[in-house]
C-alpha cells in the first residue's frame, strides 16, 4: 500500500493518533477527511495542515455513535475528494471505571470503539469490494489483546474491536480489502490520562498500568509505526514490541497470567494508598 493519491477518512482525528497519522497521511500524499466529535479539533487539524498542503484536508464533526452521522460523514468524503481508498476507526473512548453505574455507559462505550467499526465497514464493504481495494485500519488498544485493569468496558470492547478487524481480514482479504489492526499500550493523549484524573483509585490504577508497562509514546511515533505498516500491508500493529511477548505468555498460560495480573492489579493499588 502507497497512500499517495490515496482518499482517506481518520475518525477522531481532533488530536492524538487521529490528528497525527491525518497529518501524516497528508505529508506521505493522500487526502484527508478529519473527523471528530468535537468539531473545532478537527477544523484545527485541518487548518494546520491545509498551510502547508492546500486542499488537501478537510474537517467534519460526526459523532461516530450514531450511524446516521457516519453515512454522511462517507458520504461528505465522496463529494469532496471522490471514493474512499482508506477508512481509520479510531475514535475511541475510555469507557466507565470497573464495572460502570448503568448500562448507558456500556452502550456508549460499545457504540463508539466497536460499533462504529461495525458501522462503517458494512457501508464501506460494496464500493470496495465492486472495486476489488480497499483498507480498513481499526485503532483498538494492548488491551484488546490483553485487559485493562480498571475497566471492564474498555477492555471488553478493545477485544471485540481486534475481534472484528480479524473476522474482516479473514472473510475478505482475498477479495482485495486489506485490514489492520493497531495495538498500542501508553500514547500520551487525554485517553491515557483519563483513569488518573478520574478521581476513582481504580481507574489511577488504569493509567498507572499503562503508563508502568512500558514506554509512552507521542502520538506522531505512532503515526510513523502505523504508515511503516500499511506499506506492508500488515495486520497487526504494535507501537511496543513487548505486548507481543505479553501476549504469548497469556496463551501459554493462561491461569499464571491471571494469577499475575491480579497481583499486579494489587501492586498498583497499594502504590495509591502509598
Amino acid at each position: 500500500m502507497q497512500v499517495a493519491g490515496k482518499i482517506a477518512v481518520v475518525t477522531g482525528g481532533g488530536g492524538g493518533i487521529g490528528g497525527a497519522l491525518a497529518a501524516r497521511l497528508v505529508r506521505d500524499g493522500a487526502r484527508v477527511v478529519v473527523a471528530d466529535l468535537d468539531t473545532d479539533a478537527a477544523k484545527g487539524i485541518a487548518a494546520t495542515i491545509s498551510r502547508d498542503h492546500p486542499g488537501a484536508a478537510v474537517a467534519v464533526g460526526a459523532d461516530v455513535s450514531d450511524i446516521a452521522q457516519i453515512e454522511a460523514l462517507i458520504a461528505r468524503a465522496e463529494a469532496e475528494f471522490g471514493p474512499i481508498d482508506l477508512y481509520f476507526a479510531n475514535a475511541g473512548v475510555a469507557g466507565p471505571v470497573g464495572l460502570g453505574e448503568d448500562d448507558l455507559q456500556w452502550a456508549t462505550t460499545i457504540d463508539v470503539n466497536l460499533r462504529a467499526h461495525v458501522r462503517a465497514a458494512r457501508l464501506l464493504l460494496p464500493g470496495w469490494l465492486e472495486r476489488g481495494e480497499g483498507y480498513f485500519v481499526s485503532t483498538a488498544s494492548a488491551a484488546g489483546l490483553l485487559t485493562q485493569i480498571g475497566s471492564a468496558a474498555y477492555s471488553v470492547t478493545k477485544h471485540a474491536a481486534v475481534g472484528f478487524a480479524e473476522w474482516l481480514a479473514v472473510t475478505y482479504g482475498d477479495r482485495g480489502v486489506r485490514v489492520s489492526c493497531l495495538c498500542p499500550m501508553g500514547v500520551e493523549t487525554p485517553l491515557l490520562r483519563a483513569g488518573e484524573n478520574s478521581g476513582d483509585a481504580l481507574g489511577a490504577a488504569a493509567t498507572r498500568a499503562v503508563t508502568s508497562a512500558g514506554a509512552v509514546l507521542t502520538p506522531d511515533e505512532v503515526a510513523e509505526i502505523v504508515m511503516a505498516a500499511l506499506e506492508q500491508e500488515r495486520f497487526l500493529i504494535l507501537p511496543h514490541p513487548e505486548v507481543l511477548d505479553m501476549y504469548r505468555r497469556k496463551g501459554a498460560d493462561y491461569d499464571r497470567w491471571l494469577s499475575g495480573m491480579r497481583q499486579y492489579q494489587q501492586r498498583l493499588l497499594d502504590g495509591a494508598k502509598s
